[in-house]
């Protein structure tokens, strides 16, 4: 699982259960199993509306995605690429070919491929860029998604207030105090459903998938440039430390004012 991840679910838990445990006097109220259903099933039904089946059942995965630890592989990548390259710089093609079998990141794989085949670079850069824009555009519609939900869910925690609310005014004519506090609980109850919810679950895993973006298309772009310098034939070794100086000072941006070394980062193995 991964570690921020898990922390902020421990977090979050331990959060919920110190203020129902130390602030409340009756922490059964804030169960409410019909409150909640008019959240959850209410957000679904609106998100259902709102997208297309096969993006709304992605969810889940997308969920898994946010859950695991997807390790990235920036330094292996850009090795492996300038492995390649000497291999192709010597001449063995068919070398470069079982080299590339071998190879798991299919963004570098195709770039070297063109390469290998003669593409003119500026048709290996125009494909290579529009491969990043497509993973851009992909992947900022699964966070807001999750960002769309984040807006329906307290929307509808205020219907089941409403809801509440009008079963309070019923029994205002019968003025038991008691039952009137009951039902004014309950009423609140489905609005506290809807912010946590959207502050707690859909809004940072709308925040995670947008991190872990930024963190892939970093890595694409210093491969392309990779790919870029092998095609104009540059040195292996100046090749290895621009492209690591990229990803450092991509860090460095990412963590302004921060202390320490900037660690290299990576790429799933899925462009």
């Amino acid at each position: 699982m991964n570690p921020s991840t898990l922390i902020g679910m421990v977090a979050g838990v331990l959060l919920l259960a110190t203020v129902l445990v130390f602030s409340t006097e009756a922490p059964g109220l804030f169960l409410n199993l019909p409150g909640l259903g008019i959240v959850l099933f209410g957000t679904l039904a609106a998100t259902f509306i709102s997208y297309p089946m096969r993006e709304v059942l992605r969810i889940f995965g997308l969920l898994a995605t946010v859950m695991r630890n997807e390790r990235l592989y920036a330094r292996q990548d850009i090795e492996e690429l300038i492995r390649i390259y000497r291999i192709w710089m010597s001449g063995d093609l068919k070398a470069v070919e079982r080299a590339l079998e071998q190879v798991a990141n299919p963004f570098l794989k195709t770039g070297v491929q063109l390469v290998v085949d003669m593409t003119p670079e500026e048709d290996v850069m125009d494909l290579l860029q529009w491969r990043i824009a497509r993973l851009r555009a992909r992947e900022h519609a699964e966070a807001q998604l999750f960002r769309v939900m984040a807006s329906y869910a307290p929307a509808f925690g205020m219907v089941g207030t409403l809801v509440g609310l009008v079963n309070l005014m019923f029994l205002l004519g019968d003025g038991d105090v008691t039952s009137i506090g009951q039902q004014m609980a309950v009423a609140l109850i489905t609005t506290f459903y809807g912010v946590l919810l959207a502050n707690l679950l859909f809004k940072p895993v709308a925040v995670k998938l947008e991190r872990r973006t930024e963190d892939r298309v970093a890595l694409m772009n210093t491969i392309m440039q990779g790919i870029s310098m092998m095609n104009r034939k540059c040195s292996p070794a100046v090749m290895r430390e621009m492209l690591k100086s990229f990803m450092a000072h991509y860090r460095d941006e990412i963590n302004d004012g921060s202390k320490g070394k900037p660690a290299l980062h990576g790429e799933a193995r899925d462009d």
